[in-house]
């Protein structure tokens, strides 16, 4: 049986510190530290699982095989670059970086050096997004909204970086085809950057998809609807649940008042643990190879498509 590998995560905040009990408890890894630069927020999650607890990186790095980063977004590009350069794995929270070209050094970084970088775009698995995947081909118009309330988490950038992210990175890789234009628009409420943003992506196939995000709403939403030539297909992300709908062939050359014109596949799935499978698959990469659910070349093409996004929002803020 191979040695378990060893793991610190780095940023134990609310979602970091998540990420701390996963590795703890597989028995297939071993926890090895936490890092957090707030000291009392270490001791506190290090306390909590038994390990040492540090505030700088360089006093865990070289008795780890990988990290896990949920640090601020503005540290992703410096952090990342340390752990991939000492030869370590990364587990990138998303979004993969701060910018462009800080995500295309991280992507190179990890190239160069030979090591597993993951971006941790966690919808990729959502048991309601898995249950429907293998089911979508040819798409021609996505909708998805994903809105929230404000809870201070994430607003060290923009709403398109904090929740508009999860949507670009799955509609990207939902649509066979290059990003031909965009348009977009945001407004500011409580933060200096954008927090309600709407974007249309068109692309070269003629597939469109239309996204809002929003951290100023009085409820939550997670829903996407997936439109090609046979189906749509409805997911919500939160409950978690999806459906298909595909045209009754008697009721297309015309149905009876009242008579339904779809038939409904409805897919309830466990609610699962999303976290839990994003970490074991990539442990399993480290361990077997192969292609991560998510790599770095996916998360540095969807920081790509969020900053055309911003620098349009910035082109047509509105009032």
């Amino acid at each position: 049986m191979a040695p378990p590998l060893k793991a610190a995560v780095v940023g134990v905040g609310y979602l970091g510190r998540f990420h701390a009990q996963k590795y703890a408890a597989l028995p297939d890894c071993e926890l090895v530290a936490v890092v957090d630069a707030n000291a009392a927020r270490a001791r506190e999650v290090g306390a909590e699982l038994g390990v040492p607890a540090e505030t700088d990186l360089a006093a865990v790095l070289t008795g780890v095989d990988l990290v896990s980063i949920a640090a601020t977004t503005a540290t992703h590009h410096a952090l990342g670059l340390r752990c991939l350069e000492a030869g370590k794995h990364v587990l990138m929270e998303k979004p993969l970086a701060a910018t462009a070209a800080d995500a295309a050094a991280l992507v190179e970084a990890a190239r160069t050096h030979g090591v597993l970088l993951q971006v941790g775009h966690l919808e990729r698995f959502n048991p309601a997004f898995q249950a429907v995947r293998e089911r979508v081909r040819r798409v021609q118009f996505i909708e998805a909204i994903r809105i929230s309330s404000f809870l201070g988490r994430g607003s060290d950038v923009d709403v398109v970086l904090d929740l508009m992210s999860h949507d670009l990175d799955l509609v990207l890789s939902l649509v066979d085809s290059p990003l031909a234009d965009l348009h977009a628009v945001g407004i500011s409420l409580m933060t200096p950057s954008t927090d309600l943003a709407n974007v249309r992506l068109h692309f070269e196939n003629g597939a469109t998809a239309n996204l809002t995000a929003s951290r100023m709403s009085t409820k939550a939403e997670r829903t996407m609807r997936i439109f090609q030539p046979d189906a749509y297909l409805a997911i919500d992300f939160a409950t978690p649940a999806a459906r298909i709908y595909t045209p009754r062939a008697d009721a297309i050359s015309g149905a009876a008042p009242g008579e339904a014109i779809f038939q409904e596949q409805a897919f309830a799935p466990p609610k699962g643990d999303a976290l839990l499978a994003e970490i074991e698959s990539f442990l399993a990469v480290i361990r077997q190879g192969g292609r991560p659910v998510c790599s770095g070349d996916d998360g540095l093409r969807t920081v790509a498509c969020a900053e055309r996004v911003i620098q349009a929002i910035a082109r047509h803020r509105l009032p």
